[in-house]
């Protein structure tokens, strides 16, 4: 533990403490951001779009350099998650989209790289980073931030708003959030009744469709936000951590893996239902 944190709570802190940059009437500032709704956590950009670069470049190296005879391990390694996204998008995705699949593949890929970050010791990166003078507070695990997990999750819904839009019409897509649960002309309502019942259904359609972001970004961010607590306060044990350390890693890696697969498999879901008609 550094000499300038004195107690536990202070080591919690500044491992939970992004690295920023804002800007202020003073112009760009670093580390000075609370409460500033346009901070940019560097950190989180730094270690998320380096992994998307280093997923790119691996798939594409895979994809020029593979064989039909004896493939290596990464090759093998990347066709058994082409396999699986394969399968899970054939057995789920009712419609027809070129999309879907890529997007999969890169959604499963990407989140499990960034959650897999969450395994390498709390201080094994950021305290070499602190003592080079390069950055006071360092964050490796990109999930682990609302806001790279929401901004995904909202890349989602925007999505699911277009092939609703594209697939059903403004029309259709707007009779579903008005005309479900709840149909007035079905269920034989006079006119005077149907502005309550559409309000309703608009309510409720609403609140169905927001939750869609909500889950995706709320559940990944949850799960790896505990993991890297978890870390931490293993970690405060000293060199006792060692005995701790290694089984809640084993156990994290299922939870790492569940995480990216559930993130993928809803992803797939939501935009099957905004290919459905019915």
């Amino acid at each position: 533990m550094s000499a300038e944190l004195h107690t536990p709570a202070d080591y919690i802190r500044h491992h939970l403490t992004h690295l920023q940059v804002c800007k202020t009437d003073e112009g760009w500032v670093w580390n000075h951001c609370d409460g500033n709704f346009m901070s940019v956590n560097v950190d989180s950009m730094f270690f998320s779009i380096g992994l998307l670069i280093f997923l790119c470049w691996l798939f594409r190296r895979v994809a020029v350099t593979a064989t039909r005879g004896r493939p290596g391990r990464v090759q093998a390694m990347v066709e058994l998650v082409y396999d699986v996204v394969d399968s899970s998008v054939r057995s789920t995705f009712h419609g027809k989209s070129k999309l879907i699949a890529p997007l999969a593949l890169t959604i499963v890929s990407w989140v499990f790289m960034m959650n897999l970050l969450d395994l390498i010791p709390v201080d094994f990166v950021p305290y070499p980073v602190e003592q080079s003078g390069l950055a006071k507070y360092l964050r490796i695990v990109p999930t682990a931030d609302v806001n790279v997990t929401f901004g995904m999750s909202l890349s989602v819904f925007a999505l699911v708003i277009f092939y609703s839009i594209k697939m059903k019409g403004a029309g259709g897509f707007l009779a579903e959030l008005t005309m479900n649960p709840l149909n007035p002309k079905t269920l034989g309502m006079p006119l005077i009744a149907w502005p309550l019942v559409i309000a309703f259904n608009f309510l409720l359609e609403s609140v169905a469709l927001l939750a869609k972001p909500l889950s995706l970004a709320l559940r990944l961010f949850g799960n790896m936000y505990a993991g890297e607590l978890m870390f931490i306060l293993i970690a405060l044990l000293g060199i006792w951590q060692l005995p701790l350390h290694f089984p809640w890693a084993v156990f994290h890696i299922l939870i790492i893996t569940l995480q990216a697969y559930i993130f993928m498999m809803l992803t797939i879901v939501y935009l099957s239902q905004a290919h459905e008609h019915h």
